[in-house]
């Protein structure tokens, strides 16, 4: 099969007005802020849809508001081939983290479509709902749904503004009463491929355009509260101090120990310290904790030996230490079989490329739960992301999406 190629060109414009979204245009220095269930990701999501109808494809929103659009095959009770992503961002993110994935996904599929191509199996597109977890704490939302990992609990958590998950999807004239609906069948996914950027340095460095990934790093979020007491900071000597800033400051280095003992990654990266007075000691502090690793056993090594030493700093230094998990993802393995369908068509189209771990958290992993899954990664400048400097060249970009929409044919033949 003769290696086909997308329009670079419409790709790069379909990128650009998507991002008028949420992107303010006096402060462009800012980059997007298009957090999920926003008006900002509303005026997205009717974009989108709209780019999906001119596409050619059929479109469908489910009641946790995945948006998909399918392209129809020859078999249409065949199990789909999926391939998308997500919209939203963090606050003041990039243009192209989860975007190129959906946007990317939907050129590839408008470019069989223009052809006249009828594959055998139906390839659908989505856009799922909440990746980041930004707004609501906690992320993958759409892609639990449609893999049946969501549920009540995660329905009832609330934004900085008070509005629960469940009242924002109401809000956006969505039904989370029925988010169970959402959830597709083992038996009705054949494969889910998912292109992306890669948010490192290890395609630059090696000038590489295009990456396969291996395996998907699952994250763990735990939160950890401390309480001395707030203390007068000249009175109080030094030895009867109850200090719990200085204890979390031991504990942030015990975080960086665990990671590099158990070769993983861990990221302390909210603090807060109360009541914040100069002339006070902190009473209480608080900070998150993300812990990842691509083997689960070695990441509940990577918690243990750090819960450990929290014990012991918060016995030597008097305070009370609450530690409590916030949120909890499997690492995934990606199928060695789509990994070696993505490299023949990288070689077809004579595209360099290599195979690398995937250090951040995807709706891949939550899809690794229903079928076989794979990731397509992008070359990133400088290795930026969750930035606004986040860049992927047009061509990077061009070169990314042909190798997902010739996968795709490969896989729906």
């Amino acid at each position: 099969m003769i290696a086909l190629k997308i329009n670079a060109n419409r790709l790069w414009e379909s990128l650009d007005k998507i991002n008028q979204f949420g992107r303010n245009p006096r402060y462009p220095e800012k980059g997007n802020t298009r957090l999920s269930l926003t008006i900002e990701d509303l005026k997205a999501r009717q974009y989108l849809i709209n780019l999906m109808k001119e596409s050619g494809l059929k479109v469908k929103v489910d009641p946790v508001g995945n948006i998909c659009g399918r392209l129809e095959g020859l078999n249409s009770q065949a199990p789909v081939i999926m391939t998308g992503s997500h919209i939203d961002t963090v606050v003041q993110g990039g243009r192209f983290d989860g975007t190129l994935g959906v946007l990317g996904a939907i050129e590839a599929v408008r470019t069989i479509h223009e052809l006249g191509i009828t594959p055998l199996h139906p390839i659908e597109v989505v856009s799922f709902t909440d990746e980041e977890g930004t707004r609501f704490g906690t992320g993958y939302i759409g892609s639990r749904a449609i893999s049946g990992q969501l549920d009540d609990s995660v329905l009832k958590l609330k934004d900085d503004q008070g509005i629960s998950l469940y009242e924002a999807l109401k809000l956006a004239g969505y039904q989370p009463d029925l988010y169970k609906d959402c959830m597709r069948k083992k038996s009705e996914i054949k494969s889910f491929v998912e292109l992306h950027i890669e948010q490192g340095k290890v395609l630059e460095e090696n000038d590489l355009s295009v990456g396969i990934v291996t395996h998907i790093q699952g994250p763990v979020w735990l939160q950890v509260s401390l309480t001395g007491s707030a203390d007068h900071a000249g009175a109080t000597p030094m030895y009867m101090r109850k200090d719990a800033s200085l204890a979390m400051a031991e504990m942030m280095l015990a975080v960086e120990k665990a990671a590099i003992e158990h070769s993983g990654v861990a990221t302390v990266g909210k603090l807060e310290v109360l009541p914040g007075g100069v002339n006070i000691i902190p009473g209480h502090a608080q900070f998150s904790v993300d812990l990842r690793h691509i083997d689960k056993q070695k990441r509940t090594e990577m918690l243990k030996s750090f819960k450990k030493d929290m014990e012991t700093i918060s016995r030597e230094r008097n305070v009370d230490a609450l530690l409590e998990i916030k949120k909890e993802v499997d690492p995934a393995e990606c199928s060695t079989t789509l990994i070696e369908i993505i490299s023949n068509v990288c070689k077809q189209s004579q595209i360099s490329t290599m195979t690398l771990q995937c250090g951040a958290g995807h709706d891949s992993l939550m899809m690794n739960d229903r079928t076989e899954t794979a990731m397509i990664f992008v070359r990133s400048q400088k290795g930026i992301s969750h930035n606004p400097l986040e860049y992927s060249s047009l061509e990077d970009c061009a070169k990314g999406t042909e190798v997902l929409m010739n996968t795709l044919l490969k896989l729906a033949q």
